[in-house]
């Protein structure tokens, strides 16, 4: 089976909490070890135990393996921007080893680390690196969430080439439906499953609230455990 996985996005805001709660929970129904991570959060809200992220916090929440804040999100910035601003005005350098240590150490704890990225997948964290240099050097193999609207083919489709022209394998994708009123669904989902020339993981519809919900019923693992058989 994959041991680490990595969420990207076509853009902010698209559902990439959401499609990893789904996974997490359904990883969690077949009695699977797991780990969410979030090794970078912009928009973290101060508390008396530091900053934290919600989206971090879901993570942490669903996942099936105690573990630290620390440890799920080891770079928890506070100003809602990119990460590379957010990073420099907090005069924090974004370091590649310590997300490599958190990555190995949750391999030795779970079953299997789902690693959620920030924003889209080009996403800056400093003037010269992107989150996808560490994708790439860790060779891990990537999930595409697809937030289902208006312009998410060009999106959909300009990401999965930049995925593949790092080298990385695009083991599956998930449509996310962010808007109950997006004409002509079906044509779109139609149009990606014959574009992307990957698995389609799952669909799931718009649900008010949908991080606090039971998600794992709209994910379809099999192709992810069938990769472990090969």
């Amino acid at each position: 089976m994959i041991d680490a996985l990595f969420i990207a996005g076509t853009d902010t805001d698209v559902g990439k909490t959401v499609a990893s709660k789904a996974i997490l929970q359904a990883m969690a129904a077949r009695e699977i070890k797991t780990i969410g991570f979030k090794p970078i959060a912009a928009g973290c809200e101060k508390t008396e135990h530091g900053f934290r992220n919600s989206d971090a916090l879901h993570l942490m929440n669903v996942a099936t393996c105690e573990t630290s804040y620390a440890d799920i999100n080891p770079y928890a910035l506070e100003l809602p921007t990119s990460p590379h601003i957010a990073a420099n005005y907090e005069n924090t350098e974004i370091d590649f080893n310590v997300l490599s240590g958190k990555l190995s150490q949750h391999k030795q704890q779970a079953d299997f680390v789902l690693v959620e990225g920030a924003g889209g997948w080009r996403v800056p964290v400093s003037d010269h690196d992107y989150l996808s240099s560490w994708v790439k050097q860790e060779n891990l193999p990537v999930i595409l969430v697809v937030g289902i609207t208006l312009g998410c083919l060009n999106h959909a489709i300009l990401t999965a080439e930049s995925i593949r022209a790092d080298g990385l394998n695009l083991a599956g994708w998930v449509a996310n439906r962010i808007n109950p009123g997006t004409v002509h669904y079906a044509e779109l989902i139609s149009k990606l499953e014959n574009t992307l020339d990957a698995p389609k993981l799952g669909e799931i519809p718009y649900v008010p609230s949908a991080k606090r919900k039971e998600l794992g019923r709209y994910i379809n693992l099999e192709p992810l455990l069938r990769d472990s058989s090969d």
